[in-house]
Order: C-alpha cells, then sequence, then structure tokens
C-alpha cells in the first residue's frame, strides 16, 4: 500500500488555531486577535474536511461521506451550544435558526449548485433515487416534528415544546437518524453507492498510519473551531447589530461557515460527473444537522433550564415546506438537468433575502 503523506498545510491549521487560543486566553480578543481568528478558523475548517476526507477514504462509501456529515454536524452543535450557554436568554432561536439555515443552504444552495454545474457540463446527471428518496422521506419527517409542529404542540407556550414534549421530539430525532443510518451503511448500502465507474473510486486508500493522523487531528481540528467561533461571536454579533439586520442572519452565518468546505467538495463531485457522491454529502449533512443537533440542544436546555424556541414562523414554514416538495419532485426521477439547479437556487435567493430584510 502506497503511504499519504500528510499535507503541511492540514498540520499547520490546527497548530496556529491552538497559538491563537492561547493568546487569547491572556489577552482581549479583539482587533488583530479577532482579525486572526477569522482567517485561521477559515483554514482549519478546510483542513479538518481534509482530515476528514482521509478517514472517509479509508472507510470507503457511504461510510466516507457519513464521517463528513458526522464531522460538520458536532462543529456546528459544539458552536450552538457554546453560544446558548454564554448568552442563554437572548439565544433561545439560536439552534432553530441555524438548523431552519442549514437546511436551506443544503436542499436549495449546495444541492442547486451541483445540479446547475453539473447539468452545465454533462447536460443530463443521474442519481440512486431510492437513496436520494428515503433521505427526503426522514428530511421532511424531521423537520416537519422539529421546526414546524413546535409552534402548534402548545401554543400557550408560543413556537416551543414543554418539557415532556421536547423530550419525546428528541428522542424520536434520533430514532429518525439513527434508522438513516443503519439503512445507509447497512441494511441498503447499496441505494447510497455512486453507479460510475471513475478512477475515484479505484485510487489507492490511504494507510492505517496516516488515517489514525488525521483522526488525530480531525479532533484537534474540530476543538479548535469551537474555541475560535466562541472567540468571534461578540464581534460577529457587533458587526450585525451596526448593520441592523435580524438576529436570524447570525444563524446563517454559523450554518454557513461550518457547511463551506463541505460545499466544495459536494461541488467537486459534481463536477466528476458524481452526482450520487454530492447527494450523499449534502443530504447526510442536512439530516445529520437536525437529527443530533436538536436533541443535543434540547438536552443542554433542560439540564441548564434554559428556554428553546424551536417554531418556525409562517413565513419560514411556507419556505420550508416549498423546499421539501421541491426536493421530493426534483430527486423523484433519478435524472437531473440545469433547471431544477435554477429553481432551487432561486429559492435559496428568497430564503437569504427575506432573512436579511425581513
Amino acid at each position: 500500500m502506497v503511504a499519504v503523506q500528510t499535507p503541511f498545510w492540514t498540520r499547520a491549521w490546527p497548530a496556529t488555531a491552538c497559538g491563537i487560543l492561547l493568546i487569547a486566553s491572556f489577552v482581549d480578543a479583539q482587533g488583530l486577535v479577532a482579525a486572526a481568528a477569522g482567517i485561521v478558523v477559515l483554514g482549519t475548517v478546510f483542513a479538518a474536511v481534509h482530515h476528514a476526507e482521509v478517514v472517509a477514504h479509508r472507510v470507503g462509501e457511504p461510510y466516507g461521506t457519513l464521517v463528513l456529515a458526522l464531522a460538520v454536524t458536532v462543529i456546528e452543535t459544539a458552536l450552538i451550544v457554546s453560544v446558548m450557554i454564554s448568552t442563554p436568554e437572548e439565544k433561545a432561536g439560536l439552534a432553530r435558526d441555524t438548523v431552519f439555515a442549514a437546511v436551506m443552504i443544503v436542499c436549495n444552495g449546495i444541492v442547486g449548485l451541483c445540479l446547475l454545474m453539473g447539468g452545465a457540463r454533462y447536460r443530463e446527471q443521474e442519481f440512486q433515487v431510492h437513496g436520494a428518496s428515503a433521505a427526503m422521506a426522514v428530511l421532511a419527517a424531521l423537520t416537519s416534528l422539529t421546526l414546524i409542529l413546535p409552534s402548534f404542540a402548545a401554543r400557550e407556550l408560543g413556537p416551543l415544546y414543554s418539557r415532556p414534549q421536547l423530550v419525546f421530539a428528541g428522542l424520536v430525532s434520533l430514532v429518525l437518524y439513527g434508522s438513516f443510518v443503519f439503512v445507509q451503511t447497512i441494511r441498503h448500502r447499496d441505494y447510497f453507492l455512486p453507479e460510475s465507474d471513475d478512477e475515484d473510486v479505484h485510487a489507492t486508500p490511504p494507510t492505517d498510519r496516516a488515517a489514525f493522523v488525521s483522526a488525530g487531528l480531525l479532533v484537534v481540528s474540530l476543538v479548535a473551531i469551537v474555541g475560535l467561533a466562541k472567540i468571534l461571536t461578540p464581534t460577529v454579533e457587533t458587526g450585525i447589530a451596526s448593520l441592523r439586520l435580524p438576529e436570524a442572519t447570525v444563524g446563517i452565518i454559523i450554518a454557513a461557515l461550518v457547511l463551506l468546505p463541505e460545499c466544495f467538495a459536494a461541488l467537486r463531485a459534481a463536477q466528476r460527473n458524481r452526482l450520487q457522491t454530492s447527494l450523499n454529502l449534502a443530504l447526510g449533512s442536512a439530516l445529520a444537522t437536525i437529527g443530533l443537533t436538536i436533541p443535543a440542544v434540547a438536552a443542554v436546555s433542560i439540564m441548564l433550564g434554559q428556554r428553546l424556541e424551536l417554531g418556525l414562523d409562517v413565513k419560514d414554514q411556507v419556505l420550508l415546506a416549498l423546499t421539501l416538495v421541491l426536493g421530493m419532485v426534483t430527486l423523484g426521477t433519478g435524472r437531473t438537468t440545469v433547471l431544477q439547479g435554477v429553481v432551487h437556487l432561486v429559492i435559496f435567493a428568497v430564503f437569504v433575502f427575506f432573512a436579511v430584510v425581513p
């Protein structure tokens, strides 16, 4: 087996991030320190995804895309929980805003770009309709139970679940996501495998040592990203307040930050005519975001006695419903063109516009 050397930049960014965290523990994290943290966190995110890809290549598909999705979800969940703990009252709706933003970014932004770029290059692209349909079915159930039903389950509480309802919603989310992972990796693994036979499938996988090193660096990167994001949060909030943007913009920024590297990975796969891998990455990330983030923030909310708003307003419910219907239509045939990509991107633009100009 050919030994694979870890690129220097994938080690340098996590090390630099740890250095910034050390400096921030002694000085006020403003000015140059905040600017450096903003640059370093982006590089560390890409390093984390690189190491996740190394581990993913070693374990093979569809486990590989699952590793990437879980890595992104761990980052996102840790960011949300850290902000919730630091400012509990002001951030009651942060989890909802971030999860909703992640779903819209994935299902309209990332999927739309993949369909548009892949369709422009190959005219039509094919994928496993059974796998995509299974993912959309679980996504529809998860989003409805966690983002829509809270606004109707206990009207006297507003967009909140009562404590027993919140516990039940967290357990149901875990069951649904766990069932999907079982189907994806064991029961019907062939539904999620790319049909194309290209050189990427047969590329020499990394050695066990390289995979082990990448796994360790992945953990370091994730911890560093959480720490840097916590440093940057006050600066981001100050900037949003100065621009007079809605507080929901914070959730969009967090979701966009953690999904950016996965977006590039999905686009690379689409450009190689491997739309199945792109959909595995995108939809798997959306499912992991809801299926794992909601139970985590629910547990934090219950343990600390914090308010947790999950229910969307009517406008966002309409956008979510439109996204789910559109996704089922788009992914219901096994073939896509640039038209579906344009439609998804238009819906994404609508989401961003109404988030900034409510």
